[in-house]
């Protein structure tokens, strides 16, 4: 019979990462959710700069 032919990998097993314990966050925000989040910041620190700005810096 032939010996074993298997190939094997170095330890590092080829530079592929594996991650076997996943965890749950208990808090999950939608994609959607986020990018709207981002959208209604950044229209309010424009808003700030556009009416409190001028008053800060006179």
């Amino acid at each position: 019979m032939a010996k074993d032919s298997r190939i094997r990998l170095p330890s590092g097993m080829g530079g592929i990462t594996r991650y076997f314990d996943e965890t749950k966050s208990k808090l999950e925000i939608k994609p959607g959710t986020a990018i709207a989040f981002i959208i209604v910041i950044a229209i309010f620190i424009i808003l700030l700069h556009l009416f409190i700005g001028p008053i800060i810096f006179s």
